[in-house]
């Protein structure tokens, strides 16, 4: 019998095995890594307008007397639409999420820096994916309404949450702070004027 093909192949296997022992080590040290940054960072978020859940709904709040602007992008209706539309699927689901390879190494660790730091950088025009186009023009009122019904659905909320399309499985002190760091990256983009 001839084993020729056999002492061929066996090199390879072993390289596979070893590539895949070595991405499973990485992935493992990244979350770790990462677990240990966001569980030993109490940075605060970097806009004290959303420093927590209370100041974010009083900011929102005052948009119906002193209505404020985007500088580019989105126009702000669109912008807090799009943060609903994020807080409400952290509670019904994304529809379309990153593979779970992502979210359990780069989402992960993309999560962890942000926290870190108290502040969040992402595509200030990027749809969530597979979500609904948001039209812009709409009114402001009803935008300012619909953010903050899902913020205090959010709130209420005590069932265990959706994993993020990026980041995973959050806790919802993780989701909380990762809401509000969303809307103060986006707060980056609005003034008065």
């Amino acid at each position: 019998m001839n084993t020729d093909h056999l002492d061929e192949a066996r090199p390879a296997l072993h390289r596979r095995r070893i590539l895949l022992a070595g991405g499973a080590l990485l992935a493992g040290t990244v979350a770790a890594g990462a677990g240990y940054v966001v569980t030993h960072s109490d940075h605060p978020i970097a806009m004290a307008d959303f420093s927590d859940l209370a100041h974010a709904m009083r900011t929102l709040e005052r948009l119906r007397e002193t209505p404020l602007h985007t500088r580019s992008g989105w126009d702000l209706p669109q912008v807090l639409h799009h943060a609903a539309q994020s807080v409400e699927y952290s509670l019904d689901g994304f529809p379309q999420p990153k593979p779970a390879w992502f979210r359990a190494s780069l989402g992960t660790v993309a999560f962890a820096v942000f926290s870190a730091r108290g502040r969040m950088s992402h595509g200030l025009e990027e749809p969530i994916p597979g979500a609904p186009a948001i039209a812009s023009g709409q009114p402001l009122n009803a935008a300012v309404d619909h953010l903050m019904t899902a913020l205090n659905r959010f709130e209420r909320h005590t069932a265990t949450l959706a994993p993020h399309f990026a980041y995973g499985a959050l806790s919802k002190p993780e989701y909380t702070r990762a809401h509000l760091m969303h809307l103060a990256n986006h707060w980056e983009l609005v003034d008065a004027g």
